[in-house]
């Protein structure tokens, strides 16, 4: 006795040309062409600056402005002259110094918070987001008389206690959001393997975090490299940072948009760099327990 048996349909593997015909006919979304356009409205302040600096303080102030120009590098060489590398050196110190310090005293004050939660603990929350609430011109008279008392008036350092300060608080919820996304089962199994709780902490949870780290420390450079207030009222020569520097260019008299976008040009540069080298652990921090 024989039997007819259906064979069942086997589904075909699209190949590398179905693939790229498929991406080709691929639904256009106008929300894309409107990101592009948005972000490109982002970028266009920032390309006219690096522009800009190329050009001479004549061609930089016409009505219309001038696209075609012969670049030059007078106004670069100006601003290197003019003692552009103290400031740079004093905000990276400043910002440096007061990131390392955010990140040692935030990261545990996080992990306490969160994996190992205190008592009170959104009191504790509370406390921290609510020195953000103050504006920093209520505090800045009491502030410069502190400072002018224990002699670190004009003093580098006494911008790295002001930015580690300021920062700490924003450190702690970034960290803390992170630190809530490691299962705590990862302790337990760790301390019933043998580990200490530093181990465990410097072992297992410090990796999986770490994309977290770059991200918090990335903000805590940006907010520390471009902080104005405190730099232009708690020093004048010895400790000027970079944006403190930048407002010498601007003058009552006279021309000065290419060199200043020469100046910001060069004072960008370094939190650019940051960025780029930290990209992949930024995109992976900021998204960190979006996906699950």
């Amino acid at each position: 006795m024989s039997t007819d048996t259906a064979a069942a349909p086997v589904e075909s593997t699209p190949t590398a040309p179905e693939t790229k015909r498929a991406r080709k006919h691929r639904k256009f979304s106008p929300w894309s062409v409107v990101a592009w356009i948005v972000a490109l409205g982002f970028f266009f302040p920032v390309a006219w600056m690096v522009l800009t600096a190329f050009k001479q303080e004549g061609d930089a102030y016409t009505t219309p402005p001038k696209l075609f120009f012969t670049p030059t590098l007078d106004q670069f060489k100006a601003v290197l002259d003019s003692g552009i590398g103290t400031a740079l050196l004093n905000s990276a110190f400043a910002t440096a110094m007061s990131t390392i310090l955010v990140l040692v005293l935030g990261v545990p004050a996080a992990f306490a918070l969160s994996l190992r939660p205190v008592r009170k603990t959104k009191d504790a929350l509370f406390f921290f987001i609510s020195t953000k609430m103050l504006p920093i011109v209520a505090a800045i008279i009491p502030l410069y008389v502190i400072v002018n008392d224990i002699g670190l008036l004009d003093n580098i350092w006494a911008l790295v206690i002001l930015y580690t300060a300021m920062n700490v608080p924003i450190a702690v919820w970034m960290m803390r959001s992170f630190f809530l996304e490691v299962p705590g089962e990862l302790l337990e199994a760790a301390s019933m393997d043998g580990a200490s709780l530093w181990t465990s902490v410097r072992e297992v949870i410090l990796p999986l975090v770490s994309p977290g780290i770059a991200a918090t420390a990335l903000i805590c450079v940006i907010f520390s490299w471009n902080e104005f207030f405190f730099a232009v009222n708690l020093t004048a020569v010895q400790a000027q940072t970079i944006p403190v520097f930048l407002v010498g260019f601007i003058t009552g008299e006279g021309l000065y948009w290419a060199r200043l976008s020469a100046a910001a040009t060069l004072a960008a540069l370094p939190v650019i760099l940051a960025g780029w080298i930290a990209q992949n652990k930024l995109v992976r921090g900021l998204s960190f327990g979006a996906i699950k």
